[in-house]
């Protein structure tokens, strides 16, 4: 079987990663009620529904 890669222009697991580094360092020092806040306000921003809203 001949496969070929193409190269893609979009890489969500790669998205996701750097996602998930950027917000472990802005959280990697905060307390239980810190990071319920930092949720609630990155929830609040994004004017998206939460989940069985």
């Amino acid at each position: 079987m001949n496969t070929k890669m193409k190269a893609k222009a979009f890489d969500a697991v790669d998205m996701m990663r750097e996602i998930r580094d950027k917000i472990s360092d802005e959280t990697q020092a905060m307390t239980l009620e810190q990071l319920k806040k930092y949720i609630a306000d990155r929830l609040k921003n994004s004017h998206l529904k939460t989940i069985g809203r």
